[in-house]
């Protein structure tokens, strides 16, 4: 995910891109709201807009309205000082997604940008790899033409690993993505849910790989040749 932080607090900003970046995000950073502005005109690979309100510049309340004007769809999550309801209401009227008060809990802030992000992202109706296939409408898990039963949590872990393809995730992205905000979830339960699906999927032609020290990934099994 691609993060553009606004923010003309240096040492905040910094602070932010280490921990954003520590959760795998790629930040960049711009320290008032006209950098902002231009750079929101041409970047088409930012995914969510973390956004000061309090900038030099042109304030963060400018640099939204013009990007809805613009007609541009990325999720914006506001940071402010500020805690009257006044200047909530205005910057999700003017079309900001999401607002923090600072201060706030670095947790906090990476749950709501991977939450603005899951919903801002289209779906496939059908993930599939090898002969495992999810219908993301139906919420329906299939090995061929069997029905295979999911919880919800062994679903949530399956559709990630999907979406992810033959990418490396690892245990603490998986309880960032698929939790909702305040649930809770340890490593070891994900540890758990990755040995379910491992036996759920085994006719499938597909293996959740484990990386040693990293975390898992998806294969497809290579196809058998006769002899």
């Amino acid at each position: 995910m691609h993060v553009l932080v606004v923010e003309d607090d240096a040492v905040l900003a910094d602070g932010l891109s280490r921990v954003l970046s520590g959760h795998g995000m790629a930040v960049e950073v711009v320290g008032n709201g006209t950098q902002a502005d231009a750079l929101l005109q041409r970047a088409e690979h930012t995914e969510v807009v973390v956004l000061d309100i309090g900038l030099p510049g042109i304030d963060g309340f400018e640099v939204v309205r013009r990007l809805r004007a613009r007609g541009s769809q990325v999720p914006v999550l506001l940071l402010t000082a500020r805690d009257a309801i006044e200047d909530r209401v205005r910057g999700l009227e003017l079309g900001a997604d999401d607002y923090l008060v600072k201060p706030f809990a670095t947790a906090e802030l990476v749950a709501r940008l991977r939450a603005l992000a899951r919903r801002n992202t289209p779906k496939p109706a059908v993930l599939a790899l090898g002969d495992l296939a999810l219908d993301l409408s139906a919420k329906r898990a299939r090995v061929r033409d069997k029905t295979i039963e999911l919880s919800v949590r062994e679903w949530a872990v399956l559709e990630y690993l999907l979406q992810h393809g033959a990418r490396v995730v690892s245990k603490q992205q998986i309880i960032d993505a698929i939790l909702p905000w305040g649930d809770d979830l340890t490593l070891n339960a994900v540890e758990v849910y990755i040995s379910r699906l491992r036996l759920k999927i085994a006719d499938a032609g597909v293996s959740i790989r484990t990386i040693r020290g990293f975390g898992y990934m998806l294969e497809q099994a290579p196809a058998a040749h006769e002899e």
